[in-house]
């Protein structure tokens, strides 16, 4: 059986990839990027394709059993025709099972929620093509927090709209342990699964970084507007506002899921505690 994962060189994609590796060995699974040589250390196969070019996944998608479609990063009107070439090559080539990586979130609520709709409309796309089919809800990554702490640090504080709101972090570790199984496993097919961790408060996530970093950061609650305004200018308008949105997002409850990672890894989802644990060792 050969699984490819595309966006292989972006960090939850090479995260699967070695969790398929220790699964299913390295002759199974092949790694697609479009910058192919970013993705040479994985040491698997390696096929380009860039999601604009319907071309590339039809060569890539040869002789390929399962694919595992890591959701784009591009605006998202064009992510769904992005994908769409991924699925349609999927289909030309025989390929039997596609796995999509898609995202909890609110559909209208708030400035992610354009994002959150480009995926639910992949989404539908995936169901509606025929293939078996498995998707993933992803939490919100714990990592980003974490390789920020030193502003966080600096500025003795973690800041943010989210109010008491909870969020059910994930990491790209136990994502990719998670969608490694759901790829080989033929009993997930037809589900759509919570991929996240416990829900916790960003007092509690503070806490946490506190515990494993021995720091004495505080939580800070701000108004959606002061925040908005701080990340824009940070970031831009356009990864200000998006930033933004999730943490509207997690204050209005929008994360604050049931999991469905026990049923899809088989094991359950590490604590907080543990993920920040994990992180600050490598």
């Amino acid at each position: 059986m050969k699984i490819a994962v595309t966006s292989a060189s972006g960090k939850l994609g090479a995260s699967i990839v070695k969790h398929l590796i220790n699964l299913i060995g390295k002759e199974n699974v092949i790694g697609i990027a479009r910058t192919p040589e970013k993705a040479t250390y994985l040491d698997v196969e390696i096929r380009k394709g860039d999601y604009n070019s319907r071309e590339d996944f039809n060569e890539a998608l040869q002789g390929v059993d399962a694919v595992l479609l890591v959701s784009g990063m591009d605006e998202p009107q064009k992510r769904i025709q992005q994908h769409r070439n991924v699925i349609e090559a999927a289909k030309q080539n025989g390929v039997q099972k596609i796995v999509y990586t898609s995202i909890v979130g609110d559909d209208d609520k708030n400035a992610f929620s354009p994002i959150v709709q480009s995926n639910r409309q992949t989404e539908k796309d995936i169901q509606d093509s025929g293939l078996n089919w498995v998707i993933g809800r992803n939490g919100i990554y714990i990592e980003p927090d974490l390789e920020y702490i030193d502003t966080y640090v600096k500025e003795g504080r973690i800041e943010n709209c989210a109010g008491q709101g909870k969020c059910t972090y994930t990491s790209r570790e136990e994502l990719g342990y998670a969608y490694a199984k759901i790829l080989i496993e033929d009993k997930h097919n037809g589900y759509i699964y919570n991929l996240v961790g416990e829900p916790v408060t960003q007092s509690e996530l503070t806490e946490n970084i506190n515990k494993v970093y021995g720091t004495d950061l505080i939580y800070n609650s701000v108004t959606v507007e002061v925040y908005a305004a701080e990340r824009k200018a940070a970031l831009g308008e356009f990864l200000g506002t998006v930033i933004a949105g999730i943490y509207e997002g997690i204050k209005s409850g929008a994360n604050d899921v049931a999991s469905d990672y026990e049923k899809a890894a088989g094991r359950e989802h590490k604590s907080l505690f543990d993920m920040i644990s994990n992180f600050k060792a490598q």
